[in-house]
């Protein structure tokens, strides 16, 4: 769920950020970030707003080749450690050989710069990920190649980054599911006009609290990963992943129901819905777990609570929407939510892909 209305308003929270450092001000940051990573021969291209974008985000080129991606963070709703917790676990993976976009250390050894000149910012420096987004070829993959190569690449990714999870010892901390998915803090965030939806989101809290949290059912997951975070080489299918900004200790099932949530529209070619839940479970999902087992394992008492973990999903895009509005003093276009919460307090599964809402 990663909507126009959420677009809008990361591109406004960009704006402010920019209005409030003023030209001057963005551009000694820029200056500084040259002198921490030895930019000074680069062009910087900026990436105009995107969904889900809450960051400044450059493209460093030298000689017209992407080189690296600078990202500049100051929205305030996160601190040094969460920044430092970020990047480690994203050079943890890159040094053992996961398909990520590695974090470069600044010329002093960090992985995050902060500043503190006219409003406080955090800076790091990323390798441009191989490959395009899908969307820049018209969702169209490489040729001669069928696309179930593709699902099974997309579940191998997230293997890996599991996978080495799982023996992952950090330095710094991010946050854990429940520091942020609680009902004192969602019952702050969504009113009391959604009085179904707290308590259907009550139930499943109730629900995931039960669920095992041993170190091969949970551990730190990316936690948004979809097509608008990962590169493909349309030359042999290799994905590369980027944006764990928004990273969190929870279980790995999410990471899968994420992927079966924003993978629905491989399936909307079909106009039965039940054609379209066949081919989600047989021709999309059960290729993804290939790929996923490929690299490590996956608990079958977890798996068969995919629903439980779509509900997650659909849980976490809702609260976003509500943060992302309550920034602007409004509430959220019932339009980015109403599926979602039908769904929830309904009871109607796998986000709805089997009926038309």
């Amino acid at each position: 769920m990663r909507s126009s209305y959420r677009r809008r308003i990361m591109i406004w929270e960009a704006w402010t950020f920019k209005n409030e450092l003023g030209e001057c001000g963005l551009t000694n940051v820029l200056e500084k970030a040259k002198a921490f990573y030895e930019l000074e021969n680069f062009e910087f291209e900026q990436v105009g707003g995107h969904d889900g974008g809450r960051n400044l985000v450059y493209v460093c080129k030298q000689n017209g080749e992407k080189k690296y991606v600078l990202r500049v963070s100051a929205l305030g709703d996160r601190t040094m450690e969460d920044y430092e917790a970020e990047t480690e676990f994203v050079h943890y993976l890159a040094e053992k050989g996961a398909p990520v976009a590695d974090v470069i250390p600044s010329k002093n050894g960090r992985l995050v710069e902060r500043l503190e000149d006219s409003m406080e910012c955090f800076i790091s420096l990323f390798a441009y990920a191989r490959g395009i987004l899908l969307y820049e070829n018209g969702y169209r993959y490489r040729e001669g190649a069928p696309i179930s190569e593709l699902f099974y690449n997309m579940g191998k990714t997230i293997g890996a980054i599991h996978r080495l999870s799982k023996q992952y010892q950090p330095a710094h901390q991010r946050q854990q599911y429940f520091d942020k998915y609680n009902m004192e803090y969602i019952g702050k965030i969504i009113p009391d006009a959604y009085a179904e939806l707290k308590a259907a989101i009550a139930d499943r809290l109730e629900k995931f609290h039960a669920l095992p949290m041993d170190a091969e059912s949970y551990g730190l997951v990316h936690f948004d990963f979809s097509d608008g975070n990962y590169h493909v080489d349309l030359s042999d299918g290799t994905i590369t992943t980027f944006d764990f900004d928004n990273c969190i200790y929870c279980w790995y099932m999410f990471d899968l129901a994420h992927l079966w949530t924003h993978g629905v529209g491989w399936s909307m070619w079909l106009e039965d819905g039940e054609a379209r839940l066949k081919y989600m479970k047989e021709q999309y999902f059960a290729v993804v777990l290939e790929g996923y087992r490929s690299e490590t394992s996956l608990p079958e008492n977890l798996l068969e609570q995919l629903q439980l973990f779509i509900d997650m999903v659909q849980i976490e895009g809702i609260v976003d929407e509500f943060e992302c509005a309550a920034r602007e003093g409004e509430e959220p276009d019932p339009e980015d939510i109403e599926d979602a919460i039908t769904c929830l307090v309904e009871n109607i599964p796998y986000a709805g892909i089997g009926v038309e809402l």
